[in-house]
């Protein structure tokens, strides 16, 4: 019986066997175990042999489907790449082998002629009859020789006819033979002939080199650590300590991995080989973003010096991005992880949101509404989930939520920060009273002291999902500090206690500074994602102090990035994703989806459900542009001056109305059926021109 130890040995895992001993009779006070541990009896000759490191059989680039298939890849494709490399170079080589087979024939000629003439025989008659002038006593063996000789030059007749009538018989023969058999016979004599023409020369083939854009071996790996500080250089032709690589460096996907081990005696750990991941891109020839490192834990075999490392052929965040599932889904459950993106090396990546409160921050036009709407979208497809968003921009990036969302702030001004401070309140009331039902359930209903699936459909306590987006745009805002002060307080305790109250913090920001989100906020948020920043101190404050010496850093990434984040999960889990792609269409036709499941399940309620142009949209009228827009910037006012009204329309879509004036705006709401009662409108005790928001819901027919 074989298991395996729960503690490894040196990384490893270690076999543990049981001895099964027969059953024989024993006394019944001192009974003898059926199975006895042979790693337990200290006097047991086998324990040591027996505790080995399950060492891997199979080689490192076969252990796992992807790595063979990989690797297959690789060689399938540089088997093509020299296919057409020494293709295109035929007519090259065949000129070359002409050449060398010419010269071969040559050299074997000249090498065959002295034989086949006997010039070595000739040479020693014509010594000797030069002899016998000198010593007439040699003329007899003179006479002898020259009698050999002519004997030679009489059979070396019949073999050069031989010789010459078998060529001739040989080349008839192949002439007539079929092409086939013709270029076998040519072969044979060429290649021959060649070979003996080169001699000792170069390699027949021209030097083919692959132009790799990433390589990498053991040595490559040594000299970039040393050059990092992280290997000792060792004396004289000594290299000094070397790394132990685990795994690799084989191919995985479009790059290079390898499991290395850190020697010991060096002082150096894992998260020293991560805090110099810039200089170990330099020193192998590659941009940081192409290197992903990792600690190897405990947990999957690790230590404290073992380092994941893989490095891209290329950057792999510049590839089109991949079509979000959400875009085709029916139904989707906030208790399971969300679809979110890819990593590096093409892996599938999901957040899990239940329990869990996110904060996105970054540059500008990268992205970060895109991603951070991914979450939320995930919420729509969920009939038990209640949105409350806030868009402290105003734009047009969430405004279909209106057909979903419970509550829904949208600018930044006077009127719509009192909004979203009722917002905050009624969120906070909704938290405590969950608590007050929680804390009187059951344990067999509520287990934890926490929702459940069960306890969200049975007591009608949907899951809240809070989206803000632009939050710096409100702090910046409200310019009393006690007032921000409050208004930071209750979103900090619903992102501290909200979450076992089934409330979900999805919190956006374009200035991650201590000023716009304050720290009090930024740092009890459990998920964080960043796209590019410009400096590792913003980096640090939107994913948290020290994650860029850990390796999470978002700015290494460039202005190409756009919907890469830095994604940190945990105190030490993190990696770069691109994120899936769900386009602004994609989204609105989800907010249409989620309002039909919550009229189906009867969970539409709050401003979604009193939404006039919604409700004129599900009747069948088309609500012209003007009337939309316009309530959408009145829809925390009930009058507004016409100038008011004007900035706001500009701040929604600056291309659309960009030019437009009061008289315009009259003429175009005339036209779309606005009958105003009047023309002055009354704010704080000031009279001006404006209108009133019930003119502007008059002019739309709805039923609802």
């Amino acid at each position: 019986m074989t298991e395996v130890l729960d503690r490894p040995v040196n990384g490893h895992p270690v076999a543990k066997v049981s001895l099964i001993k027969p059953a024989i009779p024993a006394p019944a006070a001192e009974p003898v175990p059926d199975v006895v541990e042979a790693v337990d009896l200290p006097d047991n000759p086998l324990a040591d042999w027996l505790t080995v490191p399950d060492a891997p059989v199979l080689p490192a680039w076969a252990r796992t489907p992807q790595l063979v298939k990989a690797n297959t890849k690789a060689l399938g494709l540089l088997c093509w790449w020299h296919t057409r490399y020494h293709g295109i170079r035929v007519p090259k080589y065949a000129a070359k082998t002409v050449w060398l087979a010419s010269r071969g024939f040559f050299r074997a000629a000249r090498g065959l002629w002295p034989v086949l003439s006997c010039q070595d025989h000739t040479r020693t008659v014509k010594a000797l009859a030069a002899q016998v002038k000198a010593r007439p006593e040699d003329a007899e063996l003179a006479v002898r020789h020259q009698m050999a000789h002519r004997a030679r030059t009489e059979s070396r007749r019949w073999r050069w006819g031989a010789a010459a009538g078998a060529v001739t018989a040989a080349a008839v023969g192949i002439a007539l033979a079929p092409p086939l058999l013709q270029f076998g016979a040519l072969a044979a004599t060429t290649i021959p002939l060649a070979h003996l023409g080169r001699g000792k020369e170069a390699t027949f083939l021209d030097q083919a080199s692959p132009p790799l854009r990433v390589d990498m071996n053991a040595q490559q790996l040594n000299d970039a650590l040393r050059a990092a500080g992280l290997l000792k250089s060792g004396k004289g032709d000594d290299d000094g300590p070397k790394v132990t690589c685990v795994m690799g460096p084989v191919r995985d996907g479009h790059g290079w991995a390898v499991i290395f081990d850190l020697p010991k005696g060096g002082g150096k750990t894992a998260a020293d080989v991560l805090a110099k991941r810039t200089t170990i891109a330099a020193e192998l020839g590659v941009d940081e973003i192409q290197v992903v490192m990792s600690r190897v834990r405990a947990a999957q075999g690790g230590n404290a010096s073992r380092v994941s490392m893989w490095v891209a052929d290329d950057d792999p965040y510049l590839a089109e991005p991949v079509p979000s599932p959400l875009a085709k889904a029916e139904r989707f459950s906030l208790w399971e992880p969300v679809p979110f993106g890819r990593d590096a090396r093409g892996n599938p990546i999901a957040v899990p949101v239940m329990w869990q409160s996110m904060f996105f921050g970054g540059l500008p036009r990268r992205g970060k509404t895109f991603t951070q709407r991914l979450l939320t979208a995930a919420g729509l497809l969920d009939p038990y989930v209640r949105h409350y968003v806030a868009d402290f921009k105003g734009g047009q990036d969430w405004m279909q939520m209106r057909q979903v969302a419970h509550r829904l702030v949208l600018g930044a001004e006077d009127d719509a920060i009192e909004a979203f401070k009722a917002m905050l309140a009624e969120l906070l009331t909704e938290m405590e009273r969950r608590f007050a039902i929680l804390r009187e359930l059951p344990t067999s209903i509520c287990p934890e002291g926490k929702l459940t699936p069960q306890i969200v459909e049975k007591y009608n306590m949907p899951i809240i999902f809070v989206t803000v987006d632009e939050l710096q745009e409100c702090f910046i805002a409200i310019g009393d500090d006690k007032e921000r002060k409050a208004v930071i307080d209750d979103m900090a305790r619903i992102a501290r206690r909200g979450p076992a109250a089934g409330f979900i913090s999805n919190y956006a920001s374009q200035r991650p500074d201590a000023e716009s989100v304050p720290t009090k906020l930024r740092e009890i948020i459990t998920i964080r994602a960043c796209t590019q920043v410009t400096d590792q101190t913003s980096s640090d404050m939107v994913l948290g102090k020290g994650k860029a010496s850990m390796g999470a850093d978002a700015s290494v990434l460039s202005e190409d990035h756009k919907g890469v984040v830095v994604l940190v999960t945990g105190p030490a889990s993190f990696a770069t994703v691109k994120n899936d792609l769900l386009t602004t269409a994609e989204f609105n036709a989800l907010c249409a989806k989620g309002r039909a499941m919550r009229k189906q399940a009867g969970q539409l309620t709050g401003d979604a459900a009193g939404d006039v142009v919604t409700g004129a949209a599900e009747h069948g009228y088309r609500v012209p542009a003007v009337l939309s827009d316009v309530l959408e910037c009145m829809k925390h006012s009930p009058r507004m001056y016409t100038q008011d009204l004007l900035d706001r329309l500009v701040n929604l879509d600056e291309d659309t109305y960009g030019d437009w004036d009061a008289e315009k705006l009259a003429k175009e709401l005339e036209a779309a059926g606005v009958k105003r009662t009047s023309k002055q409108v009354k704010i704080d005790g000031k009279n001006g021109a404006g209108y009133q928001r019930r003119d502007i819901e008059g002019a739309i027919p709805f039923t609802g």
